[in-house]
């Protein structure tokens, strides 16, 4: 192995993990602020207080829009393979959602529908795959 190829690869590692972590806190940030907001102007209720099924589906188009934007930003940082690196964002996502699914269980009104913590879970692999798919096709 020469050593501009070793030097490349920690590099290249790197800018792998770079690509998904930007991705994830992207989307991590966006959904706490825009949820703080949807509260403090009073289009979501207080926290803690039960919320009506229309707002989990805005709550839902949001974090899919979201998911795509984390994906497309993912993919554009990935130093190769986006659509792998939006992918692993996805698979993030779903544990994450499959732990809040699991939090939220029967936990009361104030964690909304059974459906809600279980699309969110679903949608993470596809909506990140076409956040990736958008920069592959460009």
């Amino acid at each position: 192995m020469n050593r501009v190829s070793e030097t490349k690869s920690p590099r290249r590692i790197l800018r792998r993990v770079v690509a998904v972590l930007a991705g994830l806190f992207f989307v991590i940030i966006i959904t706490t602020a825009t949820d703080a907001s949807m509260h403090a102007t009073g289009i979501f209720p207080p926290l803690g207080q039960p919320m009506a099924d229309s707002l989990f589906v805005l709550a839902l188009a949001y974090r899919i829009i979201y998911s795509i934007v984390g994906g497309y930003i993912t993919a554009r940082l990935a130093p190769d393979q986006p659509v792998k690196h939006a992918l692993v964002l996805g698979a993030i996502g779903f544990v994450l959602g499959l732990a809040g699914t699991v939090a939220t269980w029967n936990r009361g009104p104030e964690f909304g529908p059974k459906w809600y913590p279980l699309l969110i879970m679903l949608t993470a692999i596809p909506s990140v795959w076409f956040g990736g798919k958008l920069v592959r096709s460009r």
